[in-house]
């Protein structure tokens, strides 16, 4: 047996496979972080890409600062610190800058939650909202190209100096993470984010795909209408260091970022494989299962059909999502689903029925997970438990082809991996 330990939770599970197949471990490039992260991000601040930089705004009034909820992973040492040293030292004072946490449609954060992802210092002195899609007061800016309502936080939108702070890395939909997507997505109002996310059903809506992403260049449009000024980006390793750090206009952000991400995650295979074993890279990625799918779109993207994918996610909050429960269990079958968003319903929460019906009808899944079996089976996916993973090996061996194939992925949220005919 070859022994595997991939992150679980906070924690690790240890799974065996037998040696006789063809075992590849598939990872991001291991690349040292930066020596200073500190040092870099103050640098990064203090020269800005693009025409900008803060210092041209010494008479704003107000600063508006969007972060992103405790869902996504926090950098250390943490960049907000400094861009608010850096604020500090042009004479900005505290109460001209408001922290916006972006919820998207995830359930709004409690005051007590804060601590995950700020420090206490931050909490006290600072103003913080919590975004919320159904009650925030929203600024209505109109319509992008592709007909979704802009409908952005009203109290960040008045800001006179808009930022957005977050991390870069593969999304399995979106194309990338980070830039305006923390504001246009994550304060934005439910209407705005169900029309954005209603274009996952249309092609190159796809990790690694940025400019002919109808989604990806949506919220690039609502950013720009919204008057996002400067994004703070990150690109961590799987230890939340900074491997690079980015401050600047948006647009100019993303063009540096973009093929350090592309180099640092992108992963190409030869062939896909009869069994992937994926983690989406344990906590705060598989805290639920609506965060921990994001994993299985790039596991199944390399699974050979009717091959098999487990996805190893703690989800200590369970689906992280009641309407996509409420939907999925009253559904009839994946077919079902897929047909009735084929059909033009579209709906954040349900959304997540789609993609995992998406890879279901295509590949076998199975959820090794702490929730409890009898809720995995409502949401029509094959439920087992850390305890079991030793027989559930033994079972699926005896599933798979003599000489099959087999992918470990510890951090399949971030690998971009592609079959080399299909990689773009």
């Amino acid at each position: 047996m070859t022994e595997f330990s991939l992150p679980y939770g906070k924690t690790h599970l240890t799974v065996n496979v037998p040696k006789i197949f063809e075992i590849d471990v598939l990872v991001p490039q291991s690349i040292n972080p930066l020596p200073d992260g500190e040092d870099a991000t103050t640098k990064a601040i203090a020269s800005p890409l693009g025409k900008l930089s803060l210092s041209d705004f010494a008479d704003a009034g107000t600063i508006g600062i969007a972060i992103n909820d405790k869902t996504r992973p926090m950098p250390k040492p943490n960049p907000l610190n400094h861009l608010l040293s850096h604020l500090s030292s042009l004479g900005f004072s505290k109460e001209q800058i408001t922290i916006f946490i972006g919820s998207g449609t995830h359930t709004p954060m409690s005051k007590d939650e804060f601590s995950h992802i700020l420090d206490e210092a931050i909490v006290e002195d600072y103003q913080v909202i919590v975004h919320d899609c159904d009650q925030s007061p929203m600024a209505d800016l109109g319509k992008t190209a592709y007909k979704t309502p802009i409908q952005i936080n009203q109290a960040f939108y008045e800001c006179d100096i808009k930022i957005t702070v977050g991390n870069i890395e593969p999304h399995h939909f979106m194309g990338f993470s980070g830039g305006v997507k923390t504001a246009a997505i994550g304060l934005a109002s439910r209407e705005t984010i169900n029309t954005n996310h209603a274009m996952l059903t249309r092609d190159q809506t796809r990790s690694g795909v940025f400019h002919i992403n109808p989604m990806r260049q949506d919220i690039e449009e609502i950013g720009r209408k919204a008057e996002i000024h400067f994004t703070l980006g990150t690109v961590l390793n799987e230890q939340k260091q900074i491997l690079q750090v980015f401050f600047g206009d948006p647009q100019s952000v993303m063009q540096a970022a973009i093929p350090i991400v592309r180099q640092v995650f992108g992963v190409t295979i030869s062939h896909p494989f009869d069994l992937v074993i994926a983690s989406p890279g344990g906590a705060p990625k598989d805290i639920n299962l609506y965060q921990a799918q994001k994993g299985l779109t790039h596991a199944a993207r390399i699974t050979k059909d009717g091959g098999w994918v487990v996805l190893l996610a703690a989800c200590p909050e369970g689906s992280g999502s009641q309407s996509y429960e409420d939907y999925v269990t009253k559904a009839g079958s994946h077919e079902a689903v897929i047909k009735e968003f084929k059909n033009g319903f579209f709906k954040v929460g349900p959304h997540k029925a789609f993609q995992i019906a998406r890879e279901a009808l295509r590949v076998n899944l199975v959820l090794v997970s702490d929730i409890p079996p009898q809720d995995v089976k409502q949401w029509k996916l094959t439920p087992s438990q850390p305890k079991f993973i030793d027989q559930l090996m033994d079972w699926l061996t005896k599933q798979l082809p003599p000489k099959a194939s087999i992918a470990i992925m510890p951090a399949t949220t971030r690998t971009m991996a592609e079959v080399k005919d299909d990689a773009k």
